[in-house]
């Protein structure tokens, strides 16, 4: 062995300039897959491995070392998708450390059996990668996922398993050009074979598992975070510029009352999620927390300022009675209206921690939020309450995130694209907007048949009224000539008389009679 070191060893050389080889620092982010060579015999004596494949994750760090040729390296494999039992977390993490001999590209490395707790270099390149901790803040919030971090999980059987058992990895480290790749950057391969003999008998704790990962480029990772973020800021400036439009569609006291309060409610709450999310995603990441923290809060501009004034609006339209006339019976009220709403927003978070398993039919209910205003339209037959810009508008900005996450194949938080989900979520928002654009154009109960509907009130009904008598409109202040055709002149359930054109802009306003204040009934 000497002899051959004297070879390919020369000391007072750069590793650089070391024989044919070069010294390639394999310190990064690996992704890869597992498998049992023998799946019919995964492992005997941990029942729990019952499945012989699934993915995997490494972190390595390397360090060169007073050994020419030899390289130190720590790290963590992540196994997913290893147990298949009902208090699986999915997935299983063991810390490894060995050596790397670069001229021979041979990697070598044993379960790190260090105490719980202690952190290494390994913990501190964990704690900074955006690629693994982006990863495992999405399958906590996203996915089928464990409660606790799985690198916290004390009670796992790969924590039992490196009592009773001697972990070894071999693997040769090859490079794959940036040609092959499609990349910017060259890209290293690990592929190797993972054993593990047991410690007290001859048996082996489970079958040997064939591993191979590619690495990540981290930063091609980084830019796919940032971008999103940047999506989201600009979803958000576009929103504001949508509510600003239907704000002025609807800036009377009329036009605001069409509007659904649980409608603008709903999307506040949504917003309001959105913004905790990725500022959690941001105090998480703290290379990523100014992209992030900068989405979180136009996301925070928008609930907070605009759709909550805006929900002030609509609820004072609806209490046009308590205007300045009973301020101690409005701040309970508003008090009460505040409270409902955060009482909400904290009671849904809660319903979607213990219910996080059908985290996708809960998304497919927060965005139902066209269906109250779809109702108050039939109730109280309103006309043209939300402009159609608005309607078009926030439905295609509410559905580009959930549709980046399990729609994009290359999404930055891993998660794998679901095609029927993303199929349903657009369908079920189609429909929503057909029915309200069909409100629109066509009347507010245009799908409900004539024969089930109430009687209304017209405004064009007979009047026992001389054919010569003239009255004048206290609109315009002109005489209204009651001889002429019934179209040219509207009468309120009170006997009042007013051009049609008049009311018809004067119920825009305020649907009270101009002369007595009664409250009118839809037109």
């Amino acid at each position: 062995m000497l002899i051959c070191n004297k070879y390919w060893l020369p000391l007072g050389k750069e590793e650089q300039e070391l024989g044919p080889f070069s010294s390639w620092n394999i310190t990064g982010t690996y992704r890869g897959n597992w498998k049992f060579l023998d799946s019919a015999n995964s492992s005997s004596k941990f029942a729990d491995f019952r499945k012989s494949n699934g993915n995997s994750i490494l972190e390595l760090i390397s360090t060169p070392t007073k050994i020419t040729g030899v390289h130190y390296v720590q790290g963590v494999i992540i196994f997913h998708d290893v147990f298949d039992n009902e208090n699986d977390v999915r997935g299983a993490q063991i810390r490894v450390e060995g050596v790397y001999i670069w001229p021979f590209r041979q990697l070598r490395m044993v379960a790190n059996s260090g105490k719980e707790g202690e952190f290494g270099q390994e913990d501190d390149y964990l704690l900074s990668n955006p690629y693994h901790l982006l990863g495992v803040f999405s399958s906590q919030v996203f996915q089928e996922s464990p409660r606790e971090k799985i690198w916290k999980r004390k009670h796992s059987p790969i924590y039992e398993m490196e009592k009773h058992c001697n972990i070894e990895i071999a693997a040769q480290v090859s490079r794959v050009s940036s040609r092959k790749n499609g990349g910017d950057q060259d890209k290293y391969y690990l592929e190797g074979l993972m054993e593990s003999p047991s410690v007290d008998d001859d048996v082996d704790c489970f079958s040997p598992m064939l591993l191979n990962a590619t690495s990540v480029n981290v930063e091609v990772y980084y830019n796919k975070a940032v971008n999103y973020t940047l999506m989201v800021t600009f979803i958000s400036f576009l929103e504001v510029l949508l509510l600003i439009r239907q704000m002025e569609h609807s800036n009377t006291q009329s036009g605001a009352a069409k509007v659904s309060l649980l409608m603008i409610g709903h999307q506040a709450i949504m917003d309001a999620y959105l913004c905790l999310l990725h500022l959690t995603a941001g105090i998480l990441v703290e290379s990523l927390f100014n992209a992030f923290a900068t989405a979180a809060f136009f996301k925070f501009v928008v609930f907070s300022i605009f759709e909550m004034r805006y929900l002030l609006a609509i609820w004072k339209a609806n209490r046009p009675t308590n205007n300045g006339e009973n301020w101690e019976a409005m701040r309970r009220e508003l008090s009460v209206l505040y409270s409902r709403f955060y009482g909400i927003l904290l009671g849904g978070i809660l319903v979607m921690y213990e219910f996080h398993k059908f985290l996708r039919f809960i998304l497919l209910l927060l965005h139902s939020f066209w269906i109250p205003q779809i109702v108050i339209n039939v109730v109280r037959d309103s006309r043209k309450p939300l402009h159609p810009h608005y309607i078009l508008g926030m439905t295609l900005t509410r559905i580009a995130i959930p549709l980046y996450v399990f729609g994009c194949p290359h999404n930055f938080m891993r998660i794998e694209p679901d095609r029927r989900w993303c199929i349903c979520l657009s369908l079920f928002m189609g429909l929503q907007v057909f029915i309200l654009l069909l409100q629109h154009y066509l009347g507010s109960r245009w799908f409900i048949p004539r024969q089930i509907l109430p009687e209304k009130y017209s405004y064009y009904r007979r009047f026992h009224q001389g054919s010569n008598h003239a009255t004048d409109c206290v609109i315009c202040m002109t005489a209204i000539d009651l001889g002429q055709r019934s179209n040219d002149c509207m009468v309120t359930p009170c006997d009042h008389f007013f051009h049609t054109s008049c009311l018809q802009r004067w119920m825009d306003i305020k649907m009270e009679c101009p002369t007595c204040r009664r409250p009118l009934p839809p037109a």
